[in-house]
């Protein structure tokens, strides 16, 4: 029924960690990744936050979501930002092999798009979102590709939400292939998909190229809806406590930042770097305070909150597309992975 995409992925990561030195000197590394427009990461260590805190934070490159995964699940990375179903997905070792996950904080809200190709008319500008999306299908013929980042990401399962909602078939009308975010533009422009779902600043860029059009945010489906986490290995937080705590307190204070419309310019300048994420400038720069795109939020509404309902919407999405055994206590995995015991732990150090 998941037809991955054939189409290689070569996404921007960032890892941190103490420098090592001697082993009976110095403590194991600490490791996180990032993805993405994971902004709190790069205002953190552009800013010193992590290194105010005791931590060594280097940025490096890593060629994919499922990399990630892969190296949380062999102990090659201790944290990473990551999307939230995929930490859910994990944790239940629907991905191989299987890694205990705990999600202590979230990292933003919103953001996401559902972009098409071509352009709509005026008449269709005036319709409901059903209407223009039942027209757009007709006229691309059966089952066009939809790209999505993730197979278990917010974006594809607030997708399938939505279409089962206007009485499309997600299995069965639509074919879903998956496309690294910094390459679903180039694959809407040569026409190796008729549209895509993915998070800023992907679906302004591809109204700027000028191969597509921003049909509706997800927010509009789900407002305030989480979009990135900090995910943990839970033998490292075991290990590592207060280093754990530190990390987050770092990223709560560079969340307030990422909000702040005085700071929008500058951080989307940060991510606009060969060595921050290397995005495109104006178009993040729409998804930040202040801009005209799909909002992204990183603070503000609850952004920092591992919401343990939230857990159980993916978690009970899942369970619906028969990704899930019946037998699973959906309960116990999202009390047991999410933690907002230790985000308030940070907030509370944070004062």
């Amino acid at each position: 029924r998941w037809k991955p995409g054939g189409v290689s992925r070569w996404s921007p990561k960032a890892w941190c960690g103490k420098k090592k030195g001697k082993r009976h000197e110095q403590p194991r590394q600490n490791r996180c990744a990032a993805a993405g427009v994971a902004a709190p990461v790069i205002v953190a260590r552009e800013r010193h936050l992590f290194h105010n805190l005791g931590l060594h934070c280097v940025l490096s490159i890593e060629p994919s979501w499922a990399n990630i995964a892969d190296k949380m699940a062999y102990g090659l990375l201790d944290a990473a930002v990551i999307l939230p179903p995929l930490a859910l997905a994990l944790s239940l070792g629907l991905r191989e092999p299987a890694v205990k996950l705990i999600v202590p904080m979230g990292l933003s809200q919103g953001g996401n798009t559902i972009v098409l190709g071509g352009e709509m008319t005026r008449n269709e500008a005036a319709q409901s979102p059903g209407t223009r999306l039942s027209g757009w299908l007709a006229r691309r013929g059966p089952r066009p590709r939809i790209g999505v980042v993730h197979q278990f990401s917010t974006h594809n399962l607030l997708l399938r939400y939505w279409l089962a909602l206007t009485g499309i078939d997600p299995d069965r009308d639509i074919e879903t292939v998956v496309i690294p975010p910094e390459q679903v533009v180039r694959a809407l422009s040569d026409r190796r998909i008729a549209g895509f779902c993915a998070g800023a600043p992907w679906g302004v860029a591809a109204e700027q190229a000028g191969v597509g059009t921003s049909f509706m945010g997800l927010s509009d489906i789900w407002p305030f809806h989480p979009e990135k986490c900090l995910a943990v290995r839970a033998d490292w937080a075991s290990e590592q406590p207060e280093a754990l705590i530190r990390l987050m307190r770092a990223l709560i204070q560079a969340q307030v930042t990422c909000d702040l419309p005085a700071e929008a310019d500058n951080i989307a300048a940060s991510l606009a770097k060969a060595d921050g994420l290397a995005l495109p400038r104006d178009a993040v720069r729409a998804a930040l305070a202040g801009g005209d795109g799909e909002r992204i939020w990183f603070h503000g509404v609850g952004a920092g909150l591992p919401a343990r309902p939230h857990a159980l919407w993916f978690l009970r999405q899942m369970l619906r597309w028969g990704w899930l055994e019946d037998r699973i206590d959906l309960n116990d995995v999202a009390g047991t992975v999410y933690r907002p015991d230790l985000f308030s732990r940070a907030v509370y150090a944070e004062g």
